[in-house]
């Protein structure tokens, strides 16, 4: 084993995977859920020889190589391959158009592509990449002779050694979708990665008999430090679903698995809890009226949350919970509930969490203290304001912007200090995310309107699945996406939709939106009543964690 330290005892990724492989060497490290198993022992042993792979295709360290392929453990693999010799990993998003592929690719000078067949099918006649391709699915090319089994019994291959690798190398480019329509190269280097993955386990302890199961992107920094890097350091194991997961197969994969650690993003845990919990405790007049009222609520929800935890093997122990704020009654729901949930903070740019708290101890709505070794400020427009801009330092605080200076500079000082864009406000050691600075709305005398905050209240409402609430030459408009199938199944006038005529469901429409502004201006304060309420016919569009692309319906 080729075990080095790091600098200032930070850890890099080729010292993680080899300490795992030594200490954990027959124990289960990637599978699918039903099949492709990897242990540890083979783990190393695939870095290796994907690095060899690499170097003898003239990649050397700093060479930039491009990922792009659904969660499998090939994937996995092939990023512990690439960072172990010194090579530097771009992650591409599965998601992305071709032409955002294109760009990732030509802007990161990326050398070689590992892409999964899947994928190769969708966009291949639209790629344009002259490097090295390499199908991720089986670790082969379309020429026989590079398959990888064969390469590795190359006679350089028993004296290969991978290059040094130190806690300050450049580990991987991330590049982020945003929600400003401008994806940025997120420089993350081995001391960034490691930092984290190491420090969040004062947060929640992760022990090798621990099961993950991964279902959100390994090209996000979310998943791919908390969901890959965190377990394989600490030689648990980590499942992937072959086929994406769609509600049957989810379930299916969480009765197989039953997983003791688990990251998703709100979307998910809403979902159900809007489309299948909810309705069976609201399922007729009396206990609609009844779940309002708290001593009933607390009931139905701590039983519901039996239910749940059931639902998810019965061994969760961590819920992670990240990307995006939870909607509150979401949030009661799990609190009342017991299902062992956590809510974080953090930013592709601070290579994931920043802010999180311990099962048990989580604050209703908070995101909870500072990681351990993260610094922040509170930069507070004015002396009365009592929120203000996000301001952290720390280890795992992103080298900048690949190729941007420009863009580094306004949200990186000299001396390492990173501006989020997200206003929040600290209430005993707790942070409470109000909403992002340029989302931000000043009332008519100076008030601050966050429409994440107006967002919480409409999403809970009947029929609402998902809303954008911004403003526009002085008027706070609200754009809301309805299910019509669930308003049916809850008012007569809507369950004849597909008989009724175009006037008359436009007038049906029209004549909800107005109940439901009014609905929704009930419950908020006088500056921050919405003006204009706009149905929208079709959901609205996401970035691969399921954030709103806010920037496409704000104008």
């Amino acid at each position: 084993m080729n075990i080095k330290m790091a600098k200032e005892k930070i850890y890099t990724l080729p010292y993680l995977l080899d300490r795992s492989v030594k200490q954990y060497s027959n124990r289960l490290a990637l599978s699918f859920v039903e099949k492709h198993k990897i242990t540890y022992k083979g783990l190393g042993a695939l870095a290796r020889k994907i690095s060899f792979y690499l170097s003898f295709h003239d990649v050397e360290k700093g060479d930039k190589v491009a990922l792009l392929g659904e969660n499998s453990p090939n994937w996995s693999a092939a990023f512990w391959g690439i960072t172990y010799g010194g090579a530097v990993a771009v992650p591409i998003l599965p998601d992305f158009s071709a032409a955002e592929i294109n760009n990732i690719l030509e802007h990161s000078e990326s050398k070689v592509l590992f892409i999964s067949q899947r994928i190769y099918k969708r966009i291949g006649e639209a790629l344009n990449f002259k490097g090295h391709l390499f199908f991720i699915d089986h670790f082969d090319t379309e020429d026989e002779e590079e398959r990888l089994t064969t390469i590795h019994n190359a006679k350089d291959f028993e004296s290969y050694e991978p290059e040094e690798v130190l806690s300050e190398d450049l580990a991987s480019i991330i590049y982020t979708s945003g929600t400003t329509g401008r994806s940025k190269g997120v420089m993350l280097t081995h001391g960034n990665l490691t930092f984290v993955a190491e420090k969040v386990r004062s947060i929640q302890e992760v022990y090798d008999t621990d099961s993950f199961l991964s279902v959100l992107p390994l090209s996000h920094v979310y998943e791919n430090v908390l969901g890959l890097i965190l377990p394989i350091s600490r030689g648990a194991s980590v499942y992937y679903m072959s086929k994406p997961p769609t509600p049957t197969l989810l379930m299916s994969a969480l009765e197989r698995v039953k997983p003791t650690m688990m990251l998703i993003v709100p979307l998910i845990i809403e979902k159900i809890y809007f489309s299948r919990i909810r309705p069976e405790l609201t399922r007729n007049f009396l206990m609609r009226n009844m779940y309002h009222v708290w001593p009933i609520n607390h009931f139905m929800n701590r039983k519901a949350g039996k239910m749940l935890k059931k639902a998810f093997g019965g061994r969760l122990r961590f819920l992670g919970i990240g990307g995006a704020p939870l909607d509150i009654s979401t949030e009661r729901f799990l609190r009342d509930g017991s299902v062992p949930y956590s809510c974080g903070y953090g930013l592709t740019e601070t290579a994931s969490l920043i802010f999180g708290s311990k099962v048990g101890k989580v604050k209703f709505r908070s995101v909870g203290p500072p990681l351990e070794g993260v610094s922040y400020m509170i930069r507070k427009p004015n002396d009365k304001a009592v929120e203000g801009e996000v301001v952290v330092k720390g280890r795992g605080v992103m080298r900048g912007y690949f190729k941007d200076t420009e863009q580094t500079r306004q949200v990186l000082s000299p001396d390492g200090w990173f501006s989020t864009g997200d206003l929040a406000e600290m209430k005993n050691g707790n942070l409470y995310i109000r909403g992002r600075s340029k989302n931000m709305i000043l009332g008519p005398s100076g008030e601050n309107i966050y429409p994440e905050e107006i967002e919480s209240v409409l999403n809970t409402m009947d029929g609402v699945e998902e809303s954008v609430v911004y403003e526009k030459r002085g008027r706070i408009i609200a754009k809301v996406y309805i299910n019509p199938e669930n308003l049916a199944k809850k008012y007569d006038a809507f369950k004849q939709l597909a008989s009724f005529k175009q006037e008359e469901l436009q007038g049906r429409l029209d004549n909800y939106a107005v109940e439901l502004k009014k609905k929704l201006n009930a419950h908020l304060n006088r500056y921050s009543q919405v003006q204009e309420m706009v149905l929208m016919n079709s959901p609205f569009e996401k970035t691969p964690t399921h954030k709103i692309k806010r920037f496409l319906y704000q104008n």
